[in-house]
C-alpha cells in the first residue's frame, strides 16, 4: 500500500522475541540512523555489534545497549578499509558465533556544484558509500554462505531511484548501492542459497547528524524539505530484519517518490531537483565550505536526531521577519 505506516512502527512483543539473541552487525553505528537501531536492539536483547570510527561514541552506544538488556561488541573501523570490515567480521564470529544480520549503514555525503566539490571528497565519497559497501557485503555474504543464511541491509536512500541536483556523486553512490543489493538477490537465488536476503533501505531525507557532517561547497547551510524523523528508518531496518524485502522505501513521501519515479521519471526527477535549488541554494543562510566528517570524523553530530527541522522552523521564521519589517 504507497501510504502505508506499518513498516515504520515499532515491532510488537512477538517480534521483539525473535530479536532477543540474535547477532546484528552495525557499520556506521555511532550516530544517526544505525545508533539509534542500535540502541534499539539493545531494548530487544539483541547482541550487537558496534562498527564505526568514533571509538568514545561506540562505547557510549555500547553502555546503552548493555544497560537496555542486549550485548555489545564494540570494533573501531572504517568501512573503506577491506582489512578492517575483513576484521570485523572475524571478530563478530570470535565474540558470537555466527552473524545474523549485518547492515551496512555508513556514509557520507558531498552537497554542492559538481565542479565545486573537491575531486578528493568526491572520491571519498565514493571509497566510504559505494566500495565500502561491497567490501562489507563481501564479507557478510562469506559468512552467511558458511552458515547457510542471514541478512544484509544496504542503507540506500530515495536516491538510489531518483537522484537530486546538488548531491551528484552522493547519488550516484546510492544508486551503484541499490544495483549491487539487486544483483546479489539474484546471484543468491539462482545458486540455491533460499535462506541469504539482501534489502536496500530507501528513506527520505532523514534529521539526522548526516547533514552536519556532510562536505558542504553550496553556499548555504546544509538542508532538505520536509525530512523525517530518524525513528521511522530505525522501526523499518529492524522490521526489514525479520521480514526481507529487496527493496523498502520508507514512509509515504519516499513511496510516492518511487512509484512516481518509475511512471514518470524525468518529471520526478525536474521537480526534486527544483525542490532541492529552493531549499539549498536560494532559502539556505550562509555557510563556509567544509570537507565535513568525509576525511576524518568530526567531534559534533553525536546522537541520533539532530533537530534540522527545528532549525528550519526557526530560519523560516526569521525570513518571514524580515521581509514584514
Amino acid at each position: 500500500m504507497l501510504l502505508s505506516s506499518c513498516e515504520t512502527s515499532k515491532i510488537g512483543s512477538a517480534g521483539q522475541r525473535k530479536t532477543a539473541g540474535k547477532t546484528f552487525v552495525i557499520v556506521g553505528a555511532s550516530s544517526g540512523i544505525g545508533r539509534g537501531v542500535a540502541e534499539q536492539l539493545g531494548a530487544y536483547k539483541a547482541n550487537v555489534v558496534l562498527a564505526a570510527r568514533r571509538t568514545d561514541l561506540l562505547d557510549e552506544v555500547a553502555e546503552k545497549v548493555r544497560s537496555a538488556g542486549g550485548t555489545a561488541l564494540v570494533v573501531t573501523m572504517d568501512i573503506s578499509k577491506p582489512d578492517d570490515v575483513q576484521r570485523l567480521a572475524e571478530a563478530a564470529v570470535r565474540q558470537y558465533g555466527t552473524i545474523d544480520v549485518w547492515i551496512n549503514m555508513a556514509g557520507v555525503g558531498g552537497i554542492g556544484r559538481f565542479w565545486d566539490i573537491p575531486l578528493e571528497d568526491q572520491a571519498r565519497i565514493v571509497d566510504v558509500n559505494l566500495k565500502g559497501f561491497i567490501y562489507g557485503s563481501y564479507a557478510a555474504i562469506r559468512q552467511f554462505r558458511v552458515q547457510g543464511y542471514g541478512t544484509l541491509i544496504n542503507m540506500g536512500s530515495i536516491e538510489s531511484v531518483d537522484p537530486l541536483a546538488y548531491h551528484a556523486t552522493y547519488s550516484a553512490t546510492k544508486g551503484g548501492i541499490r544495483n549491487l543489493s539487486q544483483a546479489l538477490n539474484h546471484e543468491l537465488r539462482l545458486n540455491g542459497y533460499k535462506n541469504i536476503k539482501v534489502v536496500t533501505v530507501e528513506p527520505w531525507a532523514i534529521d539526522t547528524p548526516f547533514w552536519r557532517h556532510a562536505a558542504n561547497y553550496s553556499g548555504g547551510t546544509p538542508r532538505m524539505g520536509a525530512m523525517d524523523p530518524p525513528e521511522k528508518v530505525v522501526n523499518a531496518v529492524i522490521r526489514a530484519s525479520l521480514k526481507p524485502k529487496q527493496e523498502l522505501p520508507v514512509g509515504w513521501k519516499a513511496r510516492a517518490t518511487y512509484y512516481g519515479h518509475s511512471l514518470f521519471p524525468h518529471l520526478i526527477e525536474k521537480m526534486s531537483a527544483n525542490v532541492v535549488h529552493k531549499y539549498q541554494i536560494e532559502n539556505a543562510p550562509p555557510a563556509p565550505n567544509t570537507s565535513g566528517s568525509v576525511h576524518e570524523p568530526m567531534e559534533s553530530g553525536r546522537g541520533v536526531d539532530d533537530n534540522v527541522r527545528q532549525r528550519m522552523k526557526e530560519e523560516k521564521r526569521q525570513r518571514k521577519q524580515k521581509k514584514q519589517e
